[in-house]
């Protein structure tokens, strides 16, 4: 282990692929859900499997892995604020309301500026009286405007009215002070992006540095399809919990369909996975899995795929020996922007491109998609949350320390705490705006709750929810009405047959009524998920 700890990056012999492995595209250890359950009768057509090595991992293997791995030794840090950091999907904002949004700490507001038609960001802050303008509203003429005062801002930031001012008197409005802070912001990729400061020097810096790209974004072959949760645990966690495959077929077990195994002793499929890592330097790194490829841009995007794309970026920065492979017919990637938003707290945005079943987005409605991956995103948030609090009690720095971590199925976790540590300095910088303590851990129930942390902020969930819910009233009216209808008509007016109909409607409005409850509080309020028991 001491090797572990010792060691510096590079580039790690990729043991040979087997023949067999070669036939599929292959995709981290399991099988992506596409389609809900109920969607998934023809789900054979599109899998996509790990590439999974049948060597051993042993603690000597690990180790030796490990020492081959060269960490560039510059002494570089990496600087948490000359970054873009996505905020939201664009899908997922109404260009009529303004939104709070935190990242780094930082409360930002986000609207539309039909004005410049562009999205603009904002400090959360009215500079009168310090007023949250994402509580304000868009007025008649394009301008944000702060609902406490009235004071209205334009695109640029600049206060163009402020009513309480007299129209003969000083143009209070025009005064520096008067202005609000604008953070450069860009749509990128249907995402929108800010960078976290506010300094006039960094107004233009889209000419110089853009966000990262990732191809299939680009590419009107693939089909795509984002969404967002805020989640209760940190930003380091949830990254070095996506850069773990070996948990998916026991964190997730019944809801990810796991490869194969032979040993019957292990029921949920669990087996060695031999990743290696390819470089490593202050920008992020590469990974191997068989043919897929995995690149952590930092400080958020995390690129995983069995695109050759990515392979081809690997042999342009290391000397690797990989021989070049022809390309898949069916690439799928998983994507995923990770944003550092307080202590014990992180915002996802995931993306799952694919240039196959590109049918299947333009049938089955984006909610129904989100339903899998919220359930996914359940089913071991209860014990990330608990296990950020005792890397919390170890504190972060002992992380290598505590966690024994001896096979090659954790070279990504290792090799992203080796960065976060490295060149990140161990933690996010919150820039003293936070203690650095996690806060405390509310009640399981509203620890997973969906609607807050996803539904709000979801234009398809929310639109489904009050669809759901007013087909839910009407369910129970019509219920309620056929048992009035039968009390109130006289007997010789109303045939047996017609009442008897009249009683069968408003049974089965209200069984309805009582099942379409149940699924909208399982599907968009709570969903328990209990792992002794499945």
């Amino acid at each position: 282990m001491e090797a572990l700890r010792s060691c510096s990056l590079a580039s790690v012999h990729i043991p040979p692929v087997n023949k067999t492995q070669l036939a599929k595209p292959m995709f981290v250890g399991f099988q992506i859900n596409l389609v809900p359950t109920s969607f998934q009768k023809n789900r054979s057509k599109f899998k996509a499997f790990a590439a999974l090595s049948s060597s051993p991992n042993t603690t000597e293997s690990m180790e030796r892995a490990d020492m081959e791995l060269k960490v560039n030794s510059d002494g570089e840090k990496f600087d948490w604020y000359s970054h873009w950091y996505p905020i939201m999907p664009e899908c997922d904002l109404d260009k009529r309301v303004p939104h709070a949004k935190k990242v780094l700490g930082i409360d930002v507001v986000v609207w539309w500026d039909r004005n410049e038609s562009a999205w603009k960001v904002f400090d959360d802050s009215c500079p009168h009286r310090l007023a949250p303008l994402s509580e304000g509203r868009i007025d008649q003429s394009g301008r944000l405007q702060c609902v406490y005062h009235g004071w209205c801002f334009n695109g640029s930031g600049d206060c163009k009215f402020i009513p309480q001012a007299p129209p003969d008197g000083p143009p209070v409005h025009t005064f520096k002070q008067a202005g609000v802070a604008v953070y450069p912001s860009t749509l990128h990729q249907g995402v929108v992006w800010f960078w976290p400061s506010t300094d006039p020097q960094y107004k233009d810096v889209i000419t110089k540095k853009k966000p990262p790209s990732i191809p299939e974004l680009d590419d009107p072959s693939f089909t795509i399809l984002m969404g967002n949760r805020d989640i209760p645990y940190g930003y380091e966690i949830f990254l070095e919990n996506l850069m773990d495959p070996a948990h998916v077929p026991y964190s997730h077990y019944g809801l990810i369909q796991t490869v194969a195994h032979k040993d019957k002793a292990d029921r949920e499929g669990g087996r060695p996975l031999d990743i290696s890592v390819k470089k490593l330097d202050v920008n992020g790194f590469f990974a191997k899995q068989g043919l897929i490829t995995g690149k952590f841009t930092a400080p958020c995007v995390y690129h995983y795929t069995n695109n050759p794309v990515l392979d081809e970026e690997i042999r342009s920065v290391t000397s690797a020996e990989d021989k070049k492979v022809s390309s898949p017919q069916r690439i799928f990637s998983l994507i995923i922007l990770c944003v550092p938003v307080s202590p014990g707290n992180c915002r996802l945005i995931w993306c799952f491109p694919r240039n196959f079943a590109i049918w299947i987005d333009k049938i089955v409605p984006r909610w129904l998609f989100h339903i899998t991956n919220n359930l996914i995103l359940d089913s071991d948030m209860y014990l990330l949350h608990l296990e950020e609090r005792k890397i919390e009690e170890v504190g972060a720095a002992n992380w290598q320390k505590a966690c024994f971590v001896p096979t090659k199925s954790d070279a990504m976790v290792v090799s992203f705490r080796r960065w976060f540590n490295k060149y990140g300095g161990g933690q996010v910088d919150w820039r003293a705006k936070f203690s650095g303590a996690l806060p405390p851990t509310p009640p399981r129930e509203q620890l997973l709750d969906r609607y807050w942390t996803h539904v709000v902020n979801c234009r398809s969930c929310n639109g489904a929810y009050k669809v759901l819910n007013a087909v839910e009233v009407t369910l129970q009216v019509l219920s309620i009405v056929s048992i009035g209808v039968v009390a109130a008509t006289k007997q010789n007016l109303m045939s047996a047959a017609g009442r008897t109909a009249m009683v069968l409607i408003a049974v089965i409005c209200f069984a309805a009524s009582r099942w379409l409850a149940h699924f909208i509080h399982k599907n968009f309020h709570y969903h328990g998920y209990n792992h002794a028991l499945v």
